[in-house]
């Protein structure tokens, strides 16, 4: 028996095991201090109760015989994929309900649409990056390359046409820097796909959060539909991290060496998935009812204000940052030259803030650092003042 040698080649530890780590030995050396978390972006606010209610319904559907469901379809149920489709409607995009798969979040799509795909591909990373992205590819043992992204391009990494790559991974808004791309950047990176035969596989797991005029989706764009795949979650939109549900978007159409990348999935998901269990697609599917989307976007709003809380905190501070606005994170340059590790540690002592070091990112996360806007008023307005306290 051999081990896949490709794990060796992976950083020891996640980036968010190390941040727990150093963050519990803190607080059991600290006990009388209280430790405000903007590191890991997980929510806080509880399930809109109209999601709630449909959860309930469905767990009661599950303890009578004339209603109760077993293994549910592999791509998802019928009237949640219409569901999808109609909001994908709402923001002029046309996707069919039979172009969908409803799946347990989008980092378990991102970790495993690369079953399809030769291992021989070079995938094109942005760089500072989800780590996902990296490990599942170490793990298989492709060649990544990266696209580098700074203050140069507001970490927004575009197409360098001298290099080729196969697969490509966006992120918009991103995760890590909270920034997103515009309609024309977007085209920049189809055109490139198209040019190099490449697949696209665009997370959109942060899409509710845009305000501006920006593309909500991929295939917004032109082209998109022949050479795109779309990854998108509840985590974050409805507060399903604890819950477990999100959808993948394969094209019909879209084809490599003559054959459809949707049957692909679909046979892939028939061998290693078995579904997405009946009460959480029934709640899953009230997040796009009217009502629905109306309590969810009162938890957008909150974590909104959060987040312009601590983007108006740096502005008073004159620290640059991406994101805040179309985003929950955000992603600034570190004070006094410091690396991210060195920062997490100061405000860690200092302020008794978390925080997300951006050297766990990527090479050009280095001397960069991520907040996030995931926690109440009440503490994020505490972190803020603490921060201001320690840098101002």
């Amino acid at each position: 028996m051999k081990i896949n040698q490709h794990f060796y080649s992976l950083v020891p530890n996640y980036l968010f095991a190390d941040v727990a780590k150093k963050t519990n030995a803190f607080m059991a050396a600290h006990p009388e201090k209280e430790v405000l978390r903007l590191g890991i972006g997980d929510v806080t606010l509880p399930l809109a109760p109209v999601v709630v209610d449909a959860m309930q319904k469905g767990c009661e559907d599950l303890r009578h015989r004339e209603t109760f469901k077993g293994y549910p379809e592999y791509e998802g149920y019928d009237f949640l994929r219409e569901r999808i489709a109609d909001y994908y409607q709402s923001f002029g995009v046309q996707v069919s309900p039979e172009e969908i798969f409803v799946s347990d979040g989008a980092k378990s799509d991102c970790g495993n649409i690369g079953d399809i795909f030769s291992q021989d591909n070079t995938v094109l990373i942005p760089d500072p990056v989800y780590p996902v992205y990296v490990d599942a590819n170490i793990m298989a043992g492709r060649r990544i390359i990266y696209a580098p992204s700074g203050r140069n391009n507001h970490f927004l990494a575009m197409p360098d046409r001298n290099i080729h790559a196969d697969i490509i991974y966006l992120c918009s808004p991103n995760n890590p820097t909270g920034a997103a791309y515009n309609a024309a950047q977007l085209k920049e990176w189809v055109d490139y796909a198209l040019e190099n035969d490449a697949i696209i596989l665009y997370d959109a797991a942060y899409e509710a959060f845009i305000r501006d005029d920006l593309p909500r989706s991929i295939y917004c764009i032109e082209g998109a539909r022949e050479c795109a795949i779309e990854l998108c979650s509840l985590s974050k939109t409805a507060g399903f991290t604890g819950v477990r549900c999100g959808y993948t978007v394969i094209p019909r159409t879209l084809q490599r060496e003559g054959k459809s990348l949707h049957d692909l999935w679909y046979r892939r998901q028939a061998t290693k998935f078995n579904g997405v269990s009946w009460a959480v697609q029934c709640a899953a599917a009230e997040v796009f009812s009217a009502e629905g989307q109306r309590q969810c976007r009162q938890n957008l709003d909150y974590y909104h204000e959060n987040a312009l809380m601590i983007a108006h905190a740096l502005d008073e501070l004159g620290i640059y940052y991406t994101g805040g606005k179309n985003s929950p994170y955000i992603w600034l340059e570190c004070p006094a030259r410091m690396t991210g590790w060195e920062f997490f540690d100061f405000l860690l002592e200092k302020a008794a803030v978390v925080g997300t070091p951006g050297d766990g990112f990527g090479h050009c996360g280095i001397g960069y650092f991520r907040l996030t806007s995931f926690n109440t008023h009440e503490k994020t307005a505490e972190a803020v003042e603490r921060i201001q306290r320690v840098l101002g």
